[in-house]
């Protein structure tokens, strides 16, 4: 089953997340509206500033709150229904009951879910940093510190969904623990970096641009909007950005997470995993030092 095929089988998933996304937008709309509205009865450049200064933590404590648990619970059942997809070329009936069911049946609790989600998502960033530490051995050339760096977001970037990928292998890899998954997750991705680098590029240009494009567009329409009843363009820019964002939430980085984890489960179950890559990992990487001796405990 291709990533396209799954990606549009697994729409629910897709819905859902957009109606999260766009509900979080909506609160922050209408959290916005009355602190500006606070703000135009005391007629104060200052308070405006405060107000929109006050707005902004409280976008990020909304965000951070339902992302964190309803967000994150919903991408682990999509994560799971995905996984199946791929190893067992079906799509169960009921997705969303699926997911959840295997959701609660790896992880018990939500809190167990974070914990690990948390591991396994700053073990990826810490190995990636440190194979991209290689290139600063070339930063006495004038011009290489800046495209070394830049090489390293890239990576950084194109490989974001990594994480996600180490977590499906925790649905597929049933008969160990849900650390000790984690960990061969990780140390499968170790192993195939380089392949998996290059299948998560060619997405890369399609996500940028395409959250280029969601932005672009709404904005135009919105900005009309806006200038019609008289209302600042910036007020227009963020509103088109926050709804770009629920967008690529739900659309794009649901397709890149399906393509991703396409590619990375046509290689993990055929990958013989070299367990001396359990030491030099703990060794790059705290957090997978972290959930590798979790592993052995379990």
């Amino acid at each position: 089953m291709t990533a396209g095929e799954i990606y549009s089988k697994t729409m629910p998933f897709v819905w859902a997340k957009l109606l999260l996304g766009l509900a979080t937008v909506a609160i922050s709309a209408a959290l916005f509206g009355i602190l500006m509205g606070l703000a135009w009865l005391f007629n104060s450049e200052g308070v405006a500033v405060f107000m929109l200064l006050v707005w902004l933590g409280a976008f990020g404590v909304l965000r951070f709150i339902i992302m964190h648990y309803a967000g994150y619970l919903l991408k682990a059942g999509h994560i799971a229904v995905i996984t199946e997809a791929v190893t067992t070329g079906r799509i169960p009936e009921n997705q969303m009951s699926y997911g959840k069911k295997m959701v609660l049946d790896r992880f018990a609790t939500a809190s167990v879910y974070f914990a690990v989600d948390k591991l396994v998502s700053a073990a990826v960033k810490q190995i990636q940093r440190s194979v991209g530490r290689l290139g600063k051995t070339f930063d006495f050339i004038p011009g290489m510190k800046s495209i070394t760096s830049l090489a390293q977001y890239f990576v950084e970037l194109s490989l974001g969904y990594i994480d996600e990928c180490c977590l499906g292998y925790t649905f597929y890899k049933t008969d160990q623990s849900v650390y000790k998954s984690a960990a061969d997750g990780v140390v499968i991705y170790a192993q195939n970096w380089k392949t998996l680098l290059a299948s998560a590029a060619q997405t890369m240009a399609m996500v940028i641009g395409g959250l280029a494009a969601v932005t672009l567009l709404l904005f135009l329409v919105l900005g009309l909007l806006f200038r019609a009843f008289a209302w600042p363009g910036w007020a227009a820019f963020v509103l088109a950005l926050l709804m770009a964002l629920a967008i690529k939430s739900a659309f794009i980085d649901s397709f890149v997470l399906a393509r991703t984890i396409v590619a990375y489960m046509g290689l993990a179950p055929t990958t013989d995993i070299s367990y001396d890559l359990y030491g030099k990992l703990s060794g790059l990487s705290p957090k997978f030092k972290e959930l590798w001796q979790k592993a052995e405990k379990v």
